[in-house]
């Protein structure tokens, strides 16, 4: 299993970013997957979930500002950020399934800072 995340950096609050997650060494297409976050100095914090077909569940601190998807035949996730704001600061991460403790990769930095 590896995932490569990608796409994170600094950005103003109110501004946007789009990540991405990389997946290989599994059938993605019929795989719940999930992103996570983690704040500095902080323990790991659900996000989002999609399932294989593409419903989708966010936390409440990110419902409709975030959005989730995925390209079955990129082998690719998605998460775009919208409104960012300061407390949104963290390493993101996507997770094979719906365990936040589940295989994750190395993560992508999202900075929301003026």
């Amino acid at each position: 299993v590896n995932l490569v995340e990608s796409g994170g950096g600094l950005v103003q609050p109110g501004g946007s970013l789009r990540v991405s997650c990389e997946a290989s060494g599994f059938i993605f297409s019929s795989t719940h997957m999930s992103w996570v976050r983690q704040a500095p100095g902080k323990g790991l914090e659900w996000v989002s979930s999609i399932s294989p077909r593409g419903f989708t569940a966010y936390d409440n601190s990110v419902k409709g500002r975030f959005t989730t998807s995925r390209d079955n035949a990129k082998n690719t996730l998605y998460l775009q950020l919208n409104n960012l704001r300061p407390e949104d600061t963290g390493m993101y991460y996507c997770i094979r399934g719906l365990n936040v403790f589940g295989t994750r990769g190395q993560g992508t930095q999202v900075t929301v800072s003026s």
